[in-house]
């Protein structure tokens, strides 16, 4: 049986680096019902963290000094008086003060892909790398937090099979959150969009030139050996999530 669309209806999608998470958000922003915000938790983590990302002090200053506000805005009014608001979220952000009360207002969705990638590609960035930092024991910590109270494992999908099948897969997590696919998500025009991050310009080179998704094409990565011993850390986290994703 399908879920029946709450109004509005706000999704939450919570996702590591790396990810397809922007290509997400163009999909999801060419809906005509469908307003898009791009990681609102960013400018909070980077200020009660110090840690020195691409475009630090643009982030900051971009977005509320409190997380509080944040999320008052994120379950208020849809922008536009759309009916549904897709949230792009990184699960890192997620930091041990933020409270989740306000999450209940969300319907959340969880977006993984193979630790060994995301190390591989996020370290072309930043030069170093933790557990938290690819965000998979907070994804799983607030998966099983969704599981357990609401009975059922939210939606989880692997980034390698929505490109493998884009259509199939954004069409079972439209059924999962009670919306309608439209062949509207499958592309879209090239270019930056007013709803990006201030910091889209240091992250967001191959989305900008994307007029959708990129077929998957398996990679051969090889990691240093400190990066192969944080893949095998986050390895059990990311098959937790795996065993429940939405798949063909």
């Amino acid at each position: 049986m399908p879920v029946v669309m709450t109004q509005p209806l706000r999704i939450a999608m919570w996702s590591g680096p790396r990810n397809i998470s922007t290509a997400m958000l163009r999909s999801f922003g060419n809906r005509h019902d469908t307003a898009v915000t791009d990681e609102p938790l960013y400018g909070h983590y980077l200020r009660q963290t110090g840690l020195d990302h691409p475009g630090r002090d643009e982030v900051i200053a971009a977005q509320p000094d409190d997380w509080r506000k944040t999320a008052a805005v994120l379950c208020g009014p849809v922008p536009d008086g759309r009916s549904v608001w897709y949230q792009k979220h990184m699960s890192h952000h997620l930091l041990p003060e933020i409270e989740h009360d306000w999450l209940e207002n969300l319907t959340n969705c969880f977006l993984i892909r193979d630790p060994s990638e995301v190390l591989a590609s996020y370290t072309k960035v930043r030069e170093t790398m933790t557990l938290a930092d690819t965000g998979l024991p907070q994804q799983v910590a607030l998966f099983e937090k969704i599981r357990d109270r609401d009975g059922t494992p939210p939606p989880v999908l692997d980034s390698k099979d929505v490109l493998c099948n884009p259509k199939n897969l954004l069409t079972r997590l439209c059924h999962a959150v009670g919306i309608t696919f439209s062949d509207s998500m499958l592309s879209w025009s090239s270019g930056f969009r007013p709803t990006d991050g201030v910091w889209s310009k240091y992250w967001y080179d191959s989305v900008i030139r994307s007029t959708g998704f990129v077929e998957y094409r398996p990679k051969k990565v090889t990691l240093p050996g400190p990066l192969r011993e944080l893949a095998d850390q986050c390895e059990p986290y990311y098959r937790k999530l795996h065993a429940h994703r939405l798949c063909d």
